[in-house]
């Protein structure tokens, strides 16, 4: 409906921000949904590997190889996500050295005049 906005739909909370997506609030974690998807794909792959004819053996190793895969993912991701938070949280500037120049060679060499 055209003059109706985003915020402005029935049953949106009216303190989530403009244009933020529907759905995802403070406690939405993206690691989390990835996680999620990633489960949700280690039950559907063995259950669609079963009603295609596949031994139950397979799909088992199936479900244990995604489900490896998911657990190894997820703590990656929460290791850089740790890693980028503490970069981004008042890491201090790197040791400048002695003199506090900043680069190597930086005001030496060259020709003076």
């Amino acid at each position: 409906m055209p003059g109706i906005r985003e915020y402005d739909a029935p049953g949106s909370a009216p303190d989530r921000a403009p244009g933020s997506a529907p759905g995802r609030g403070p406690g939405c974690d993206p690691v989390n949904e990835v996680v999620r998807w990633s489960a949700f794909g280690c039950a559907v792959v063995p259950a669609v590997l079963l009603l295609c004819g596949s031994p139950l053996s397979g799909a088992a190793g199936a479900a244990l190889g995604l489900g490896a895969v998911t657990a190894a993912s997820h703590s990656f991701l929460r290791y850089y996500e740790r890693a980028a938070a503490r970069l981004g949280a008042g890491a201090a500037s790197p040791h400048r050295g002695r003199h506090g120049r900043t680069g190597i060679g930086t005001h030496r060499g060259g020709r003076r005049s």
